[in-house]
């Protein structure tokens, strides 16, 4: 047994943020605004004295305690994988993962992206993949819009026989029949594997993007596929396909460009994205602190640092995006997946699965993974939390938060996308960058002057000492049959195209609500082709992830409805 470590807390010097590097205005453009360091507050010194007391007393001899101290192989194995990184980020391999699949086909624009929100990109690539053959009047083509982490490879090809994340549903016979189809699928721009992301690098300074990536929305993703078909000489889609996030870009490419679609596939999607969805990705990406000592070994860093368990945004390591040359934040990124999977999946199906087993019952409890769903999680964490960029992550999760076909937010971006199309023109005029005022006006953030209040059923604000029940808990007016009209004035562009939209009830990230309401609303743009699948949950107990593994009834509606 080691000797027990005594930690004293030392006087702390200003905190050195360790991700982020200040760029000088006087040579750079304006577009690269200086880096403004927050994390300098020192902590008072009666807390340090206590943290530093507690760490002393949880470190005491076995002799004078009355227990011996619970292990947490599951913090060993985090504190392991953060000194590989750290020793990684001293070698010329640097720490950061090389995001890939394996082998995909690029294409490159060089003519700069205006996005919704005024952000723009130079230039931009597309990282793809296809299968089956382009007939000669180029009408076969599918576009295959993908789910959020998922790259282009969506089944095995002949540079890269990995199998892909829809392997089963593409090729010969299968519900994207390559004997008649040419399937495209990209990987999203913000995402990490080969197309543009915060993780490319920025022409305008040779640097990584970083958190100095634009926010982006489904829209923009679309727009960028669309630079890919013209580049392949694709006028008309033979159908836009998509499933989860898939879903919200396949609808969008409908609505955006109607006369060059011929038919939609929406699974597991949705028109607009609802508050639940919205706060589920939220606590992916932010959360409380979590000391990790690898990463900040000295006491003063953990007092600020060790607060309670780390979601992406409050990991350390993060940096604030600026991660790439030091140690990225797996810990965050761990626990952000668990949390995600958690709304993959169904409640019946765990129980099923997994019920109230532990996976070792001839031992004492433990604190860390030890009921077998807890091991699943652990497991899913572990899997993940290098395999995808964190700062892609967080931009591709905010772009589906701000997902919305409704006529109101659809104008309002339309109107922002007028206001900034000077900057395309600038561009044309040997401009690199915008200015200054823009680009300030594309980072301010004012949060409400005052917090959120509880309301009763009436809208009165509760008392700060009362609890809001179910009583209070108003369920919506509408029903699937009457979605809401801006919504239907919003999808109005969709009223000719054929579209398929399929839910399942055991569905909790994109309930079968969200499917009915597209269905409805669809129908009333006066879209006589709708057709509306529901999976109830004697078909699947998979929740969201039966796009990935119902071949029968997720693929056989997709076959029946493109044939």
């Amino acid at each position: 047994m080691n000797a027990p470590r005594v930690v004293v807390a030392a006087t702390r010097p200003a905190v050195r943020h360790l991700g982020h590097r200040t760029t000088s205005t006087s040579t750079k453009s304006p577009f690269l605004r200086p880096v403004r360091h927050l994390h300098t507050q020192a902590p008072r010194s009666s807390q340090a004295a206590a943290f530093a007391e507690a760490v002393v007393e949880a470190e005491r001899p076995l002799s004078a305690s009355s227990n011996p101290a619970l292990s947490f192989p599951c913090l060993d194995a985090v504190e392991t994988r953060t000194q590989t990184l750290s020793r990684r980020s001293r070698s010329q391999a640097g720490p950061e993962p090389s995001y890939t699949t394996g082998q995909h086909q690029t294409f490159r624009s060089k003519d700069p992206l205006l996005l919704d929100w005024g952000g723009i990109l130079p230039e931009f690539d597309v990282a793809y993949e296809t299968w089956g053959t382009l007939n000669a009047d180029k009408s076969n083509a599918i576009l295959l819009h993908t789910g959020l982490s998922a790259s282009s490879h969506a089944h095995s090809t002949a540079t890269n026989p990995k199998p892909g994340w829809w392997e089963r549903f593409i090729g010969p016979s299968c519900p994207l029949d390559t004997d008649k189809y040419f399937v495209i699928c990209t990987n999203v721009v913000g995402g990490c594997y080969g197309s543009t992301g915060p993780s490319s690098v920025d022409p305008a300074n040779g640097q990584r993007y970083a958190t100095r990536f634009p926010i982006l929305t489904m829209e923009d993703m679309v727009r960028a596929q669309f630079r890919l078909l013209d580049n392949m000489g694709i006028e008309r889609l033979y159908a836009s396909v998509g499933s989860s996030m898939g879903g919200m870009q396949s609808l969008a490419a409908g609505a955006m460009e109607p006369e060059r679609v011929g038919r939609i596939v929406s699974v597991s999607g949705c028109a607009r994205s609802h508050p639940y969805s919205i706060a589920m990705r939220h606590t992916q990406r932010q959360g409380k602190l979590r000391y990790n000592p690898s990463v900040y070994p000295t006491a003063e860093h953990k007092l600020t640092t060790h607060v309670s368990p780390t979601v992406l945004m409050m990991d350390p390591a993060w940096a604030r995006g600026f991660y790439y040359s030091s140690v990225p934040p797996h810990t965050g990124m761990k626990l952000a997946r668990e949390i995600a999977t958690v709304t993959y999946r169904s409640g019946p199906e765990w129980e099923q699965r997994f019920g109230r087993r532990r996976a070792d019952p001839s031992r004492p409890p433990a604190l860390c993974p030890d009921f077998l769903i807890e091991t699943y999680l652990d497991h899913a964490g572990e899997k993940w939390c290098l395999e995808y960029d964190a700062n892609s992550l967080l931009y591709v999760s905010k772009a589906m938060d701000l997902f919305d076909l409704g006529a109101e937010h659809r104008s309002r971006v339309a109107g922002l996308r007028q206001q900034n199309a000077h900057k395309l023109k600038d561009y044309g005029k040997g401009a690199t960058t915008p200015d200054e005022e823009a680009a300030s006006d594309l980072c301010t953030l004012t949060l409400p002057a005052t917090p959120y209040e509880e309301q009763d059923a009436d809208g009165a604000a509760l008392d700060s000492s009362s609890t809001p029940t179910t009583a209070n808990i108003q369920p919506p007016t509408a029903s699937p049959a009457d979605p809401p009209s801006d919504l239907v004035r919003g999808m109005a562009s969709l009223a000719s195209t054929p579209t398929l939209v399929l839910g399942v009830a055991s569905d909790i990230l994109f309930p079968a609500w969200q499917q009915h309401e597209i269905a409805a609303a669809l129908r009333k743009t006066g879209n006589a082709r709708v057709t509306h699948v529901e999976l109830g949950e004697d078909k699947s107990l998979f929740g969201h992830d039966t796009f990935l593994l119902d071949l029968e009834g997720v693929g056989g509606s997709i076959k029946r409805f493109l044939e």
